[in-house]
């Protein structure tokens, strides 16, 4: 017995029957052989491939909420996934479900992701005429993109919570998946608030009260509050979710965060500049598909001029884009010795 399918046994021991097992994947879009001396299942693998890839490191370099903020405390899009997994496992461990699925998809679920934020998402939007869904771009990256147009390959289930992760997306068939799911919501609300105070934005006096009373005044409170009444509800009721008060009011949290951040003029003010950028590079390489890396030329001609430059804007982070950007539309300055 290779340690693998030890651990694939121990699950059986110990995890809950709802779990869902490694040895039960529905399977990769290409089968693999077993290697030798294997050790680990195939949701720790498609952790490792996820973290490994070049997407997962330049969510490092992505936004969260702000957009370039001035200052090494704020959320990227990175710390915020590394967040999600840790709410994911807390909850997956104390229900006896699959934490290594449930961090797979947390890794993977926001790759997708367009520089500048859900910014990056309307502007893509608007300029090629059909709606972008990162959760969508998120499986289009670990499917096709990722290791020169080969994908990662990952299993069906990851695959599937990935592109389930959303609000509006079809709920992932696995519990491990819609637990990624509501921990998503958990990890931003909650550290959307934190930095928007950071940013001078919010103080704890401004949540409602009806809201802190339910759910706690301080960024710790708010999320032991959440994660452990979706872990007690789950285990008292035998069904995934919170009490219903709880949820109602997470909601309202949520609806106050739009009204008060999310579209807050302050935290949201350069975002008509973001768009900009990315429309005016997204025009540029239309008109220009011979200036695209030479990674993506041969991208060209299966997926076409539209998609092939949708996928490499929205992979480029804030810092690129505006590189690219200042690279092609900036003037020099004219270097003359006087």
């Amino acid at each position: 017995m290779t340690i693998r399918e030890e651990l694939e046994r121990r699950e059986h021991q110990f995890l809950s029957e709802k779990a869902q097992f490694a040895d039960e994947t529905k399977g990769r879009p290409r089968a693999e052989a077993p290697t030798e001396n294997d050790m680990r299942t195939c949701y720790q693998r498609d952790s490792d491939r996820i973290l490994h890839s070049k997407s997962f490191r330049r969510l490092m370099h992505k936004t969260q909420v702000f957009l370039q903020p001035e200052g090494d405390h704020y959320r990227t899009r990175m710390t915020h996934t590394l967040e999600v997994a840790r709410i994911a496992r807390t909850i997956t461990r104390a229900l006896r479900l699959n934490e290594d699925l449930a961090e797979a998809i947390a890794f993977g679920h926001d790759l997708g992701h367009t520089p500048f934020g859900h910014a990056g998402e309307v502007a893509l939007s608007e300029v090629t005429g059909r709606p972008f869904r990162h959760n969508e771009q998120s499986l289009r990256v670990v499917d096709i993109l990722e290791k020169d147009g080969q994908g990662l390959n990952l299993t069906y289930e990851v695959r599937m919570g990935i592109l389930g992760h959303s609000r509006h997306s079809r709920l992932p068939e696995t519990l491990e998946g819609q637990i990624v799911r509501k921990s998503d919501q958990i990890a931003y609300i909650n550290h959307d608030i934190d930095d928007a105070m950071r940013a001078g934005i919010l103080t704890d006096s401004d949540i409602p009260r009806e809201i802190a009373d339910v759910l706690g005044a301080t960024h710790r409170d708010r999320i032991n509050s959440l994660v452990t009444n979706m872990v007690m509800h789950t285990l008292q009721t035998g069904e995934l979710g919170m009490d219903p008060e709880v949820d109602t009011t997470m909601e309202a949290l949520r609806d106050f965060m739009f009204e008060r951040v999310y579209k807050n003029p302050v935290a949201k003010g350069e975002e008509v500049k973001a768009r900009h950028i990315l429309q005016e590079l997204y025009t540029y390489y239309i008109k220009h598909p011979e200036a695209l890396p030479a990674d993506f030329q041969p991208q060209l001609s299966f997926d076409g001029m539209e998609r092939t430059v949708c996928d490499y804007i929205a992979g480029m982070t804030d810092k690129y884009a505006m590189y690219k950007y200042d690279e092609l539309f900036i003037p020099l300055a004219w270097q003359v010795r006087g």
